[in-house]
């Protein structure tokens, strides 16, 4: 699907941030480091949106009701936390999978949005994600890789 066709609507397995309105998606397989990158995210200015699940409809997502406002901390447990309750979608993360050096732009093949591969585990891992979020936002420019053919 092109730039710009979103589907009505679907439920993603995946953890969803938030700046203001606008969201970042984390994707990846159980275990791949979804909730724990949240975490870390949230010292970097960004508020949960929705962990586990993420429903999406028509570019903006929620958490579904039973898990708003909850978070999985593997070896702690599960905790309450603040959050948004819908944002609009401006950028995807898949977790897990190398990036090259310098990565060409692409999208999700079903959102339209940009999508960024990512390591979660590593340290640089929170401030690459805000990076890549100000220039899906226009806040930040970048001049070459995954986000140089941004509007």
């Amino acid at each position: 699907m092109g730039k710009g066709h979103i589907p009505a609507a679907m439920q993603l397995h995946a953890t969803c941030l938030a700046r203001d309105d606008e969201g970042l998606l984390l994707l990846g397989s159980a275990g791949a480091g979804k909730s724990d990158l949240a975490l870390r995210l949230l010292d970097h200015g960004f508020l949960l949106v929705a962990d586990d699940r993420v429903d999406i409809e028509a570019g903006r997502a929620r958490a579904p009701a039973a898990l708003a406002g909850l978070l999985e901390v593997r070896g702690l447990g599960i905790f309450r936390l603040p959050f948004r309750t819908d944002v609009r979608l401006v950028l995807a993360a898949e977790l897990g999978t190398a990036a090259a050096r310098l990565p060409e732009p692409r999208r999700h093949p079903a959102l339209g949005l940009p999508v960024i591969a990512l390591d979660p585990f590593a340290p640089s891992a929170p401030a690459r994600l805000a990076l890549a979020f100000a220039a899906a936002t226009g806040r930040a420019s970048a001049v070459a890789g995954a986000l140089a053919a941004l509007p």
